[in-house]
């Protein structure tokens, strides 16, 4: 017993280092970009209709508003997961979506996506297209998961994957006067230019 005490004890920090390692290299794994062909992959644009319901229900210990019943079909640009933010509360992911042109490698291939502080930026040196047309085919979007399975698959998204998801844009409003409130425009931009989704029904797929 002694002998193999010793040898679990002059291994452990060896375990202990290697194991950061090990996980970092899963979560760049399961989040690493999918290679696209060239071409249209999400030509359809979003569906945007009245809401179903009109009166706000309760999640979270936040009041949800309907504004409109949603649906998009589209390429994953970027995905940001959040953990510490205040809409992390009822967001933990936003997803950067782009469909039509937004949705060809040929594009996408001449820009820098990147997401931070619930934002999307691009960026290109040499324009593929306008930047009227990108603004209006592309966007940030706080994904708020309706369930558990469904905020698993969203917290799943990989660039370069299609996702289908359905649900409604809402209004959240928190108990400390905190709200968020969802465009309902696919051509804005700047402060308030973001979609706030309630996500009942999350596809995902490589093509």
């Amino acid at each position: 017993m002694g002998v193999w005490s010793d040898w679990i004890r002059e291994r452990t920090g060896t375990v202990l280092l290697v194991l950061p390692g090990v996980a970092a290299g899963m979560w760049w794994w399961n989040g690493r970009p999918l290679s696209q062909p060239p071409g249209v992959l999400a030509p359809a644009d979003p569906v945007q209709a009245p809401p179903d319901r009109t009166d706000p229900w309760r999640f979270r210990d936040h009041t949800l508003t309907p504004l409109a019943r949603f649906e998009i079909r589209a390429r994953v640009l970027g995905a940001e997961r959040y953990r510490f933010d205040r809409a992390a509360q009822l967001s933990p992911v936003d997803l950067a979506l782009g469909w039509g042109l937004m949705s060809d490698t040929r594009v996408l291939d001449a820009l820098t996506i990147r997401q931070g502080e619930r934002w999307y930026f691009w960026h290109a040196d040499q324009m593929p297209v306008s930047p009227a047309e990108i603004s209006s085919h592309s966007a940030n979007m706080h994904m708020i998961p309706a369930t558990e399975w469904v905020g698993r698959r969203l917290t799943r998204a990989r660039p370069g994957q299609i996702v289908h998801l359905q649900g409604q844009l809402v209004r959240a409003d928190g108990p400390d006067n905190w709200h968020w409130v969802s465009s309902l425009s696919r051509t804005d931009t700047g402060d308030g230019s973001c979609e706030v989704v309630w996500v009942e029904r999350a596809e995902l797929s490589d093509h």
